[in-house]
């Protein structure tokens, strides 16, 4: 990212990490060595090079094609890149992996937010219940125009679907719809008490209308996952680590919405995914309280590339529903300003676990500006910001982070993480020092969030940034989010040898083309995931 406090502090901590390392490697030959090509390595001191060198799976060396070619040993490796353009490997820093939707899943349309009405919903489930056979789960995406249509809930569904459980998910993952077949089998009764943290929408006679948001929904979330075959979430697993890959992404932080702990550990230990993977706990509150302790018996080494590590927390709901918790009313609403998830008692508890020694890294969900204004005083009220820093807590998505606020987040050392590129303030951000990671959030097209943060087609102009700082917050930005600094994100000696070999020219090429990027060659930890070059 661009010289700042925080680009600062990484270079020293990464200084601090890499002098013992390079003395050790520079004296061996390299088992792999990239040659000919334009290698953007991310560090701000020397950002491009032709070539490097790579010692088992780590960089050794970089340089020139002369140069690299000199350590080379008749055993090495090489590849020829041809001119092409090399970035460290991507970081995904938020998405939520193993969410395989049950049953029969259809498509009412093409696009990644898809909003069909009522009327074309009814009509899908009709057909397709038509010739499922009974008890078969059917599942779709939404939009606002089912959410926001108070018809559109259980008795509309179970009057075409009766027989066939139903389960509508929002693009954006927030609320789901169920009809009644498929509150019967989760077991949902009409008493149903709500979690801590979420809610099941109730009609004017305390029927359960089929709507549950947040806690609720990630409960249900949990439930209909439960019964999905053990090889199907392995497959979808490994599927999803070979595509990410083709993509350039060589790791991803997972915020586990989807499964419990401990299917959560069997599932990814019999995956074996060849991308480094970071499983965040998510903790379930129930009725009772937070639930903290579900995630106290999974150990917090999966298999040699995944980790468990951090605790995320989601404090409030989206502007698209209109759950982000805002300081003024919503558009067209004349009292309705969002709603916090927590009570702020619950939320000072939170802030105060994430305080003690060896405390899990936080992560928190906090989209909306009063929400935002809420923890930044507990977050002073309990602690200097000199010991906030060393806890580098994360807001994922940080929409609110503006203004007067933005001098504070940086003192506390307040980290962002996955924030939408077509609407964030990203240069402001840049500009202020607040370190910016990447995450997908489930659209998983690193270049197409790029396109949106280099061009902002639908967003600010104002806010474009440059498509250099772009790959440092989805390589450098995103191994700082998960303290990962002196491993990986940038490409030099001492450094994971995570890189991605591209298709075409990301640094050049028009931004309506970013989207068709592919990687030619993936390699995580210096051994190739995908791809294959000329020898030269």
């Amino acid at each position: 990212m661009s010289d700042t406090n925080w680009s600062h502090r990484y270079a020293l901590t990464l200084a601090a990490t890499l002098v013992p390392l390079i003395s050790g490697l520079s004296a061996q030959a390299p088992t792999v060595v990239l040659l000919n090509g334009r290698i953007f390595t991310g560090d701000s001191a020397r950002p491009w090079v032709e070539a490097l060198a790579i010692r088992g799976d780590r960089i050794s060396a970089i340089g020139t094609s002369a140069e690299m070619g000199r350590l080379a040993a008749a055993s090495t490796q090489r590849f020829d890149l041809g001119g092409r353009v090399a970035i460290p490997g991507i970081n995904d820093a938020h998405d939520h992996l193993a969410n395989v939707p049950p049953g029969v899943a259809f498509r009412t349309s093409d696009s990644p937010t898809p909003d069909p009405t009522l009327a074309q919903l009814l009509d899908s489930l009709r057909a397709i219940g038509a010739r499922t056979p009974p008890g078969t789960w059917l599942s779709a995406n939404i939009g606002m125009a089912i959410i926001g249509n108070p018809a559109a809930r259980r008795t509309a569904l179970d009057a075409v679907t009766p027989r066939h459980p139903v389960a509508l998910f929002t693009w954006w993952g927030h609320p789901v719809v169920l009809n009644s077949a498929a509150l019967s089998a989760l077991h949902i009764a009409n008493n149903a008490k709500d979690p801590l943290g979420g809610w099941y929408e109730r009609d004017a006679s305390g029927r359960l209308t089929g709507r549950a948001d947040e806690y609720a929904k990630m409960i249900i979330d949990r439930a209909l996952l439960s019964t999905t075959p053990h090889d199907v979430l392995v497959n979808a697993l490994r599927d999803y680590a070979m595509t990410a890959a083709r993509q350039g992404v060589t790791s991803v932080q997972d915020m586990t919405t989807s499964l419990d702990p401990g299917l959560t550990a069997r599932v990814f230990r019999d995956a074996q995914l060849p991308i480094r993977t970071r499983l965040i706990r998510m903790p379930m509150p129930n009725a009772r309280g937070r639930n903290e302790i579900e995630w106290d018996t999974v150990t917090a080494t999966i298999t040699a590339t995944t980790v468990l590590s951090g605790r995320k927390w989601v404090l409030d709901g989206t502007p698209v529903e209109g759950n982000a918790l805002r300081r003024t009313p919503y558009p067209g609403t004349s009292r309705s300003h969002g709603r916090s998830n927590f009570p702020t008692d619950t939320i000072r508890a939170i802030l105060v676990e994430a305080l003690r020694p060896n405390a899990a890294q936080l992560h928190l969900h906090i989209v909306g500006d009063s929400e935002t204004v809420l923890v930044l005083s507990l977050m002073s009220s309990l602690a200097p910001d000199s010991v906030w820093r060393q806890k580098r807590v994360r807001f994922e998505h940080g929409n609110g982070l503006i203004g007067e606020r933005l001098a504070r987040a940086r003192l506390m050392g307040i980290v962002i993480a996955q924030p939408r590129a077509e609407t964030a303030p990203l240069r402001t951000w840049v500009a202020a020092g607040i370190p910016v990671a990447y995450g997908s959030d489930g659209l998983r097209n690193p270049y197409v969030h790029m396109m949106h943060a280099v061009a902002k087609p639908a967003g600010d102009s104002t806010q474009r940034i440059s498509r250099e700082d772009w790959v440092r917050i989805m390589t450098r930005g995103s191994a700082w989010a998960e303290r990962k600094e002196g491993e990986k994100g940038v490409l030099l000696p001492g450094m994971s040898a995570d890189i991605a070999v591209l298709s075409q020219d990301i640094f050049t090429v028009p931004a309506q083309a970013l989207p068709g990027t592919a990687s030619v060659l993936t390699l995580v930890g210096g051994r190739v995931i995908v791809g294959s070059l000329p020898k030269p």
